[in-house]
């Protein structure tokens, strides 16, 4: 199975989220669905690399109502300048391994960066 197709979280703000990832971790806007009524947008599309990152007002499907316990972690080669960039965005690490930065989008995901390199021949 190649990669991942999409990531979906679900948010308070789609703006305010989508901010956070274009800012933080260099994503960039592919689809904006607008809500009824002008009330700003329901869903906010996301490019990471060969992945969609959709941020969306609801989620189909069976869960709790907010947030989420998933980690959508970014790579980074140099986890030092990645720490000083969050931090001059006013972004906070709230933990941290020997390999990967953690921290919190504007609705208490856990996101991240990482430069842990995968053995390709590990199963």
């Amino acid at each position: 199975m190649p990669g991942v197709h999409h990531i979906a979280l679900r948010v308070r703000d789609c703006l305010a989220s989508a901010r956070f990832y274009e800012e933080a971790f260099g994503l960039f806007e592919i689809r904006r669905i607008e809500g009824e009524g002008g009330g700003g947008p329901r869903a906010v599309w996301l490019k990471a690399g060969e992945t969609v990152l959709m941020l969306e007002l609801a989620l189909r499907g069976e869960g709790p109502m907010e947030g989420s316990g998933h980690g959508l972690i970014f790579p980074a080669s140099d986890l030092e300048a990645a720490e000083a960039r969050l931090g001059s965005l006013g972004i906070r690490v709230t933990d941290r391994t020997s390999y990967t930065l953690y921290v919190r989008d504007p609705d208490g995901h856990r996101a991240g960066v990482s430069n842990f390199r995968f053995d390709p021949g590990a199963a």
